[in-house]
């Protein structure tokens, strides 16, 4: 196994433990960031940063470093699992308190990160709308924190239906996102894609996809669909940090059209330089 980043120090992944007493394994009381790092370099990482930084203090977890700081920690860990390419995981948890659902006094946050294979990008994605509904209005929207078991379960039940990616609904029965990743569809040219009020999280794939989309003078339009007209549009596709743009060629058993607009984002990303800051 290889190393790991456990507050402060690398070390064996075999020998990094966390308490069981830990109230991110109690109570899913924590966040995560999930990035791809390429050659060296995590993409986008200020816009990881921010939302993680950003959660954190939502949750009135203290983080020990700054974005800098923590950056410099992440070459470490890359260097000492000799990974230029890789999947790059960060987690904080509240670390260990009394009994009960009460954090005030649990003081002493966990910071761990991990390197995993980077796996190869998918051509394309079987969809499946499942059973399971975002939040309404929930400020824990707007980032990763520990408590992801609807995802989870619209994952199992989208596999169980043969399906690579399960789609969440919102209270209106429209298309929120997918379990882990943020939906686009085209619709007479126009990008489309729900807005962060139906309570999907803000992926920062998406928000490159949308400034892609300024840069190439697509037009773009947040907005909300059902999963019966979703089959009705030119393209869907999905985003997410591991893969960028995957395309889905699938949604319940219906074959969707494929649109050369997805085609042009995904070449976008592929051919550097781009000023979004990131090579998939």
């Amino acid at each position: 196994m290889k190393s790991v980043f456990l507050n402060g120090q690398i070390v064996p992944g075999e020998s990094a433990t966390v308490p069981i007493f830990d109230r991110a394994f109690l109570y899913g009381d924590g966040l995560f960031e999930t990035l791809r790092v390429s050659k060296g370099q995590p993409h986008l990482w200020d816009e990881h940063f921010t939302r993680f930084s950003a959660g954190a203090k939502v949750l009135g977890i203290a983080l020990a470093y700054d974005s800098t700081g923590l950056r410099k920690e992440v070459y470490k860990l890359l260097d000492a699992n000799g990974s230029a390419d890789a999947v790059l995981r960060i987690q904080l948890s509240r670390g260990v308190g009394p009994r009960g659902y009460s954090p005030r006094e649990a003081k002493s946050p966990v910071l761990v990160m991990s390197t995993h294979p980077l796996p190869t990008p998918p051509p394309s994605w079987k969809l499946a709308t499942t059973s399971f509904r975002l939040p309404p209005l929930s400020p824990l929207s707007a980032f990763k924190t520990g408590n992801k078991l609807g995802h989870v379960l619209a994952k199992a039940e989208a596999e169980e239906k043969g399906a690579d990616e399960g789609l969440l609904l919102t209270d209106g029965d429209h298309v929120g996102e997918g379990t882990c990743s943020n939906l686009f569809w085209i619709q007479l040219q126009t990008v489309c894609t729900p807005p962060e009020q139906a309570g999907i999280l803000p992926g920062i794939m998406r928000a490159a996809v949308l400034r892609a989309c300024e840069q190439l003078e697509i037009p773009v339009r947040q907005t909300t669909t059902r999963p019966d007209t979703l089959d009705q549009s030119a393209g869907v596709f999905m985003t997410l940090s591991t893969f960028g743009i995957v395309e889905a060629n699938i949604l319940d058993g219906q074959e969707l059209s494929r649109s050369p607009i997805t085609t042009k984002l995904r070449e976008y990303f592929e051919t550097p330089p781009k000023a979004v800051g990131v090579i998939l």
